[in-house]
């Protein structure tokens, strides 16, 4: 089969996979303050997609799995100058897809998918195309989202490597603008946070695939085969990890900048693989089985994730808990003919997008799933009770 239509078949199952997904998430209470608290790009892209597709999930997510899909496209054409062999960029993109932090960008609604769609734009235009496209695209990031301003932190140290002294203003003075929109939080003293975000790091990317990246990188540092992909993740990931010394911090802003090692990743294998007989090629086979075989198992976790809650002892303990629950609350509530509440901040927020507004008229107050009351509002998954709660009619004069 031709390559290329194996790339297809795996960007359009994936897409078909993350559209049927989105009937299984709530919004978030994050994503609820995102979609109605200050203005941003973000938000207007989410917002525009509502508009025309009516205020729903699909709606909803429909933006960020688009970013997704671009950054597949964009990382394959990418991958062309570090990958020869067609099939193993087609393996690339299957193993870039499968990662539980891209799968995550590419539903969850945040800056994440975003940022990584704007730097994987960013590295194919500066690769492909001349430096006066760049910068008007890195004025334009610089409005769009805060997340950029480690690009262009790692763009600074980049350009003076590179004694682009022109290059090296341009993105100094972007980063240092940035600061004074954004700023950049380092409160706090030393508390240890290093080991908690190597830990998020391994997860997002998993355990063998982490370890091997942070190989690269530093063997790519002693050899001096280092290139922007090298300097963007190199830079940003080094920050990240300083940063972790004085307090905890949000991987998810660091996590797209390392996504760009995956070329790089992809190319040492392939050279490390290619160079040695067949007799000694079996350790690697073995990794990279071992590396797919764990991808599937945590992609089937996460699209079969309310199966789970037969095993967690505690519901809440579930790690999608905070995206389950408000949509079926608010079908269960609506079929009561109860369409406003009165609840706690977090979930009036998440289901006032699904239609049940906020009022004095009913009060929501949520019961321990052990509580026995035959007029409790309740949320089950797979006939697991996971959310109960009370909804007391006020009289009010």
């Amino acid at each position: 089969m031709n390559n290329r239509y194996i790339l297809f078949f795996i960007l359009g199952l994936d897409a078909l996979i993350l559209i049927l997904q989105t009937q299984e998430l709530s919004i978030s209470y994050y994503e609820a303050s995102l979609l109605y608290g200050d203005f941003s790009i973000l938000q207007l892209i989410i917002k525009t997609s509502i508009y025309l597709f009516g205020q729903n999930d699909f709606a909803l997510r429909l933006p960020m799995i688009l970013f997704h899909i671009m950054s597949v496209l964009l990382l394959f054409n990418i991958s062309k100058k570090y990958l020869n062999n067609e099939r193993n960029r087609a393996w690339l993109i299957l193993i870039f897809v499968l990662l539980p932090g891209v799968m995550s960008s590419a539903l969850i609604v945040n800056n994440a998918g975003l940022v990584l769609f704007g730097l994987l734009l960013f590295v194919y235009l500066y690769e492909n195309y001349s430096i006066k496209f760049i910068y008007p695209l890195l004025i334009a990031y610089m409005f769009i989202d805060g997340g950029f301003v480690y690009l262009f932190l790692a763009l600074t140290i980049f350009s003076l490597y590179k004694k682009e002294r022109v290059f090296f203003i341009f993105n100094l003075l972007l980063f240092l603008a940035s600061l004074l929109l954004y700023g950049i939080d380092t409160h706090g003293s030393p508390k240890g946070y290093l080991l908690d975000s190597i830990g998020i790091y391994a997860a997002i990317f998993t355990p063998i695939i982490f370890i091997y990246l942070f190989y690269v990188l530093y063997r790519r540092y002693l050899t001096k085969d280092i290139d922007i992909l090298w300097f963007i993740s190199t830079v940003v990931f080094v920050f990240s990890l300083l940063l972790s010394f004085r307090q905890r911090v949000n991987i998810e802003y660091f996590a797209p900048y390392l996504m760009l090692a995956l070329p790089l990743i992809a190319q040492t294998f392939e050279h490390s693989y290619r160079v040695r007989l067949s007799q000694f090629r079996k350790k690697y086979r073995l990794i990279f089985v071992i590396s797919l075989a764990l991808l599937f198992v945590n992609s089937s976790v996460v699209f079969f994730n309310k199966y789970l809650y037969y095993i967690v002892e505690k519901p809440k303990n579930h790690f999608s808990y905070k995206m389950h629950v408000a949509k079926e609350l608010a079908t269960e509530l609506k079929a009561r003919d109860i369409n406003c509440v009165s609840s706690n901040k977090k979930m009036t927020q998440r289901l006032e997008f699904y239609g049940v507004t906020k009022c004095n008229k009913y009060i929501l107050q949520k019961n321990a799933l052990n509580y026995k009351n035959s007029d409790s509002v309740t949320v089950s998954y797979k006939n697991r009770l996971v959310y109960s709660a009370n909804v007391t009619k006020l009289n009010i004069n």
